[in-house]
């Protein structure tokens, strides 16, 4: 009877428009990010940047490290927005449309609703995030007619790394099946925000806001020597995956921190719903 309810669950996820905004708008931006590569001065400054630190342009400017700018782009910019918009929605929508009267008025528990609610949400994040992978490792590679070697830079976590094609289509995948875990804390806090009594689109901007403010003071320079403290620090474990010995000790350690924060927004967020009065 779970699984069927979780069944149901999706399908009616899949159902709403909202839910595909998401899909679309990675593969849009994918498709600009290579159109802008295309400029001359794009891509000088790609080439310049590999062979001034003794690389050949041609055995990395292809689909593992453009997949991979990719990926670092769309999450810096999009990321939290579509995941919020599903996890905010899912609960508070439904209340806002008066459908959450006519479900309770069945045999089930406000704790089962609620799971069932919130695994939906979780299977849709990590779904997202695969797909923002595989697209993005897909139009890289069509883009540049291959693989090639993977060349990695991301110079406000500190790495700088290459690999060849094995060992960097091995750490690609890695790490963006971190990222769909990683992740499971904007849906959380958007979840958490959804049981609450306010508006979908409310439950989404909260969220948002959150997390925006966390990655703000994480960057101010005078909060560097408690940055660990911050949700934003330990999501950022995903690109860890790509230094050249990979710090399992330093990564599990906030996946554990993002797992307390997540099941401590599930616990407030029953607690609330819980509590409700739809009756009225």
């Amino acid at each position: 009877m779970f699984a069927t309810q979780l069944k149901n669950e999706l399908w009616k996820l899949a159902a709403r428009k909202r839910t595909h905004i998401g899909f679309a708008a990675f593969v849009l931006v994918q498709l600009t990010i290579l159109l802008l590569l295309q400029l001359p001065k794009a891509k000088r400054a790609f080439a310049q940047l590999l062979t001034s630190n003794g690389y050949l342009p041609g055995d990395y400017y292809a689909g593992l490290t453009l997949g991979l700018l990719i990926i670092v782009f769309t999450i810096s910019l999009l990321g939290a927005l579509y995941v919020a918009l599903v996890g905010g929605d899912v609960v508070a929508k439904e209340v806002e449309d008066g459908g959450m009267r006519m479900i309770l008025s069945r045999p089930i528990s406000r704790l089962r609703l609620l799971t069932i609610k919130w695994l939906a949400c979780a299977i849709y994040t990590f779904v997202l995030m695969l797909f923002l992978g595989v697209t993005s490792l897909l139009a890289g590679t069509i883009y540049r007619h291959g693989l090639g070697n993977l060349f990695v830079f991301v110079p406000h976590e500190g790495i700088f790394s290459a690999f060849d094609t094995g060992e960097g289509l091995y750490r690609y995948c890695q790490s963006v099946l971190v990222l769909g875990i990683v992740t499971q804390i904007i849906t959380a806090v958007a979840f958490m925000f959804s049981c609450f009594k306010v508006k979908p689109a409310a439950a989404t901007i909260l969220t948002l806001s959150v997390m925006f403010v966390d990655f703000v003071l994480r960057n101010i320079p005078y909060f560097a020597s408690f940055q660990k403290y911050f949700v934003s620090y330990h999501t950022a474990c995903w690109v860890r995956t790509y230094n050249d010995v990979i710090p399992w000790w330093s990564i599990g350690e906030s996946l554990a921190y993002l797992t307390g924060i997540g099941a401590t927004c599930w616990i407030i967020g029953a607690m609330v719903f819980c509590a409700r009065d739809f009756k009225s």
